[in-house]
C-alpha cells in the first residue's frame, strides 16, 4: 500500500473527483478547456472553488474563436 496522495481534496480532507464538478458554459467555450498540464489543474481548482457560486468568474478565459 502506498502513502502517496494524488488528486484534489476539500479542506476537510474529502477527495474531490474533478469530472463530477460542474463545468460552466464559459469553460466549454474556452480554448483552455481540456488543455492538460498546469493550465487544466488551475481551471479545475477554479471550478471547484466556485462550484456553489451563482455567477462563475474566470480571469484566465480565452475564447476558442480567437
Amino acid at each position: 500500500m502506498s502513502d502517496e496522495i494524488h488528486g484534489f481534496y476539500n479542506d476537510d480532507g474529502t477527495k474531490i473527483t474533478p469530472e463530477l464538478v460542474p463545468k460552466p458554459g464559459l469553460c466549454i467555450t474556452c480554448k483552455k478547456d481540456d488543455a492538460g498540464g498546469e493550465e487544466e489543474i488551475l481551471c479545475i481548482l477554479n471550478r471547484i472553488d466556485q462550484k456553489d457560486e451563482k455567477n462563475f468568474k474566470c480571469y484566465a478565459y480565452e475564447s476558442k474563436s480567437l
